[in-house]
């Protein structure tokens, strides 16, 4: 249970950034006994791909933190952010780690299963993300993009770390998502219905209708 909660951990901070899951675990495996990648994984702790993985979140951290060229971006990860919360998912619930030290069990001889839910946990965080952040860039007039980019890459960093030392509080996370995910939906609504309270034609039937 506890690689499955790893897993989910990785591929949810894959949504938020898609490089850091990666790059934390790489970093992790190859320069401490924190993690120990599965056979099939181990080419997440080469040099040239953690290298890689710096350049790609170095642009990532700049783009995202942007108004308008967060949007595209947004648009750009939503492959790669599922892509890599696959990778993340199937490699993170497959390693052997701090908490868990006997991982190969939990899926058996499907390992394509973990992949495909890492790709599916991602995709339902970035969606939100995506459809958050022109929420708060309306609101804020573009100044909450960069704040709310930073919350964003602080909290896949600390969901990373969490997944792999302290697995069970991944749980908190099954719990916080839907709430947000509410607060966002319910915001749409509330942009949509403003924009429909504002529209001249709206303002010229009304006033023919109070004539």
């Amino acid at each position: 249970m506890l690689e499955a909660l790893t897993g989910t951990g990785l591929a949810a901070s894959a949504g938020l950034n898609a490089y850091i899951p990666l790059l934390t675990m790489g970093l992790l495996a190859r320069y401490t006994d924190v993690v120990n990648l599965p056979g099939g994984w181990q080419w997440i702790s080469n040099g040239w791909v953690l290298a890689i993985l710096v350049v790609l979140l170095a642009i990532e951290v700049v783009a995202d933190k942007v108004p308008v060229v967060d949007h595209v971006n947004d648009v750009v990860q939503t492959l790669v952010r599922p892509t890599a919360g696959g990778l993340a998912f199937g490699a993170g619930s497959g390693a052997e780690t701090v908490t868990v030290s006997d991982p190969g069990q939990f899926f058996g001889s499907s390992q394509w299963v973990p992949v495909v839910i890492g790709v599916l946990i991602a995709l339902g965080v970035h969606g939100v993300k995506a459809a958050a952040r022109p929420v708060i860039n309306a609101g804020t007039a573009g100044f909450g993009a960069p704040v709310a980019s930073t919350a964003e890459d602080a909290t896949s960093v600390v969901f990373s770390l969490t997944a792999i030392l302290l697995p069970v509080l991944v749980l908190l996370f099954l719990l916080v998502v839907p709430l947000f995910v509410i607060w966002v939906v319910r915001r749409r609504r509330r942009r949509r219905a403003a924009r429909r309270a504002t529209r001249p034609g709206d303002r010229y039937d009304e006033s023919v209708t109070h004539s």
